[in-house]
């Protein structure tokens, strides 16, 4: 959904929050001290790429106002239609799947770029989430190397944004696309600036984070990213305020709460499925931890990692329940049942660090792109270990003690076999 401001139609949305970043950033341009790399990170979907691009149209604005763009010169309508020929926006795409040869691939992944700069045109609003496993491949920093070493077209300066730049390592399974753009970095053109926005800087090369000037972006207030949902027309006032308050303070991450239809928002299905997850984990028999592994496809793992986030945040709330913390929970709406769980299964805080640990273990085994099935069924049996202390609940206990229950039938489309329970989270 394309924003609008003055009558004019926009393929960007208006940039909201962020007031002390923007406010350094525009005193680094009307100081001619702007960086040559930028670091931009934050949690994911809090507005690093569009920050990153306000700040690629306020270099390139023609008549840049007290450390602001215009917004009307000919260089701030390219900016914001994403079309100015010197500001260059990289992002992670799916590796292409029939091209062989260098210049094939190179060919492939420009033309996924320009049809996701294409979608993103026409609706610039994303959630910060994604069924595909994308990479920034070797490929992609060779043609990012290329342009940089060409003149501006019509600005004094080319910018060029590399979003979710820790994809630049895991995705080749060896350092060369990030030691690619390392080269770049280390001897930069004079008139280029680059602006790398990451949600894990700790996966980054050190090299590279050394050669950056970093921005940290927290998270905005809840009434922020409700007014944002409204004012853009995705969510009424009480649907907006539900998904800001999961959303914390990402703007990226309440869009992922909002229902699609009559289906839940694609977070909000994550969410069912990781509680369901843990309510497998807490009744304690090895044969539903089994079912719950079996759901899932022999191949993909690496697009579990937002799942794993879930469980570690569920688990987190669970902690908090358990010490009576429910004011700080990052589920609230789950507040009752959690308690509940809590109780019923006498969660101790030490038991969910040791369940946490076992989420970090799955999810480097997930990176690794180790069979799905394997690494929930692992998961399952240490969280059920962890969070039974001690003593392994028996059947009888697993029949009658405690349960997380659905607050909602939700279904996970894709990547899973349906199982006995058809991949939702089932009441009792």
């Amino acid at each position: 959904m394309a924003a609008s401001t003055g009558g004019r139609r926009l393929s960007l949305h208006a940039l909201r929050g962020h007031h002390g970043a923007r406010s350094a950033l525009s005193r680094s341009v009307r100081g001619g001290e702007v960086p040559a790399t930028l670091l931009i990170h934050g949690a994911s979907g809090v507005g690093k790429q569009r920050l990153a691009l306000w700040f690629g149209q306020l270099l390139l604005c023609e008549n840049p106002d007290a450390g602001q763009p215009c917004d009307v010169c000919r260089s701030c309508a390219l900016s914001l239609r994403l079309e100015h020929p010197d500001l260059h926006w990289f992002f992670p795409v799916p590796r292409p799947k029939k091209a062989s040869s260098r210049d094939r691939i190179e060919a492939a992944l420009e033309e996924a770029r320009a049809a996701a700069l294409k979608e993103a045109r026409e609706n610039p609003l994303r959630i910060s989430h994604s069924d595909e496993i994308r990479g920034l491949y070797l490929a992609a920093a060779r043609v990012l190397r290329r342009q940089a070493q060409k003149r501006p077209s019509m600005a004094e300066r080319q910018v060029f944004i590399i979003a979710e730049a820790e994809l630049l390592v895991p995705q080749e399974s060896s350092p060369e696309a990030a030691n690619a753009l390392l080269k770049l970095l280390e001897e930069p053109p004079p008139d280029t600036c680059f602006v790398l926005t990451s949600s894990e800087p700790g996966r980054l090369l050190d090299t590279i984070r050394s050669r950056s000037l970093p921005i940290h972006l927290s998270g905005l207030p809840r009434d922020e990213i409700a007014s944002f949902l409204t004012d853009v027309g995705v969510a009424d006032p009480q649907t907006a305020r539900k998904a800001s308050a999961l959303a914390q303070g990402s703007i990226g991450r309440a869009l992922g709460f909002l229902p699609e239809g009559a289906n839940p928002g694609r977070l909000e299905e994550l969410r069912q499925e990781a509680l369901q997850l843990c309510r497998v984990a807490l009744g304690g028999h090895r044969s539903d931890s089994f079912e719950a592994a079996l759901g899932y496809s022999p191949t993909g793992a690496r697009g579990l990692q937002d799942l794993l986030t879930f469980v570690e945040e569920l688990l987190r709330d669970l902690a908090a329940a358990a010490l009576g913390k429910a004011d700080h929970l990052l589920n609230p709406d789950l507040k009752d049942l959690l308690e509940q769980a809590a109780r019923d299964a006498e969660i101790h805080p030490l038991g969910v660090a040791r369940a946490v640990d076992a989420v970090e273990s799955a999810r480097l085994l997930a990176a690794g792109n180790v069979n799905p099935q394997l690494i929930v069924s692992g998961m399952l049996r240490d969280l059920r270990l962890a969070l039974a202390g001690p003593r392994i609940p028996s059947r009888s206990s697993h029949e009658h003690g405690p349960r997380i229950q659905s607050t909602n039938r939700a279904h996970t489309p894709g990547r899973r076999r349906e199982g006995p329970h058809g991949g939702r989270f089932h009441q009792r």
